[in-house]
Formats: structure tokens, sequence, C-alpha cells
């Protein structure tokens, strides 16, 4: 228990020192992280009402931006996607854009294809999905 504890804050310092230097930057620094693409997500806390941000693999589906909700296949969700199913408006920055944008959880029909696209990115997601026994959410971002 106490290793999940310490891989927990591991994570959280690695997501709070990759926003930072994707801010600092615009976007130069940090958009690209291990060879793939990330955003920075703002959703709003639910129970806080405060801005939380989060750096996130993401691909696209022509305009749509996607991003899951694996949580490395932990058994609940993450915070992020508790937030933003509590209120679907969020921000997002893509490289040096910014914008507002709106929030679902594909459905069922959508979704195998779509998973399909990001594992093509992140295989690491199959990974996940496997470790748990919950369904891992494939989220799709709509510029508003």
């Amino acid at each position: 228990m106490a290793e999940q504890g310490e891989a927990a804050a591991r994570a959280e310092t690695w997501q709070q020192e990759h926003a930072r230097r994707y801010l600092a930057s615009n976007g130069a620094d940090g958009h690209i992280w291990s060879g793939v693409p990330t955003l920075l997500l703002t959703t709003t806390g639910r129970h806080t009402g405060e801005p939380r941000l989060t750096p996130l693999i993401y691909g696209k589906d022509g305009d749509r931006y996607l991003i899951v909700a694996s949580r490395g296949g932990a058994p609940d969700h993450p915070h992020w996607y508790k937030n933003l199913a509590a209120n679907p408006e969020v921000q997002l920055q893509v490289g040096a854009e910014r914008f507002a944008a709106r929030a679902r959880t594909a459905n069922a029909e959508e979704k195998p294809a779509l998973w399909k696209a990001m594992t093509q990115i992140w295989s690491g997601y199959d990974e996940y999905q496997a470790k748990t026994s919950r369904e891992i959410p494939l989220v799709i971002l709509e510029r508003v």
C-alpha cells in the first residue's frame, strides 16, 4: 500500500513538472513527450470548484481531441475524469494554442475505432485495460 502511495506521489511530481515546463515555454517544451503529443487539460474540481491542470497524451479524430482516462490501469478513474464527468466544460492547451472545449465519454459504438487510434499512439493503454476490471473511458474533446 505504501508503494502505491509513493508511486502516486512520483507521478504527481512528474506531471506537475511537465505542466510547469509546458506552460513556461508556451508548449514548446512539453507538447511532445517521449515521442508522443501531449496537451494540458484544465477541469473544474468537482468538490472545490478550483481549476485543475493535467498533462495528458492525446490523439485526434478530425477536429476532435481524444484522451484516455487510464490512470495506468488503477482500479479507480483519475480525478480529472471525475471532474469533467461532473462538469464537461474544460480548457485545453495544445502546443501554444489555448481554447475552450466540451468533453464527453465515447459511446460503445465509437470507442473501438478511437481506442485503436489511441493505442497506436501509446500502446500501453491495452496493458492498462488488462490490469483493471473497470472499463477505461476514452474521452472526446470538442472545441466550443
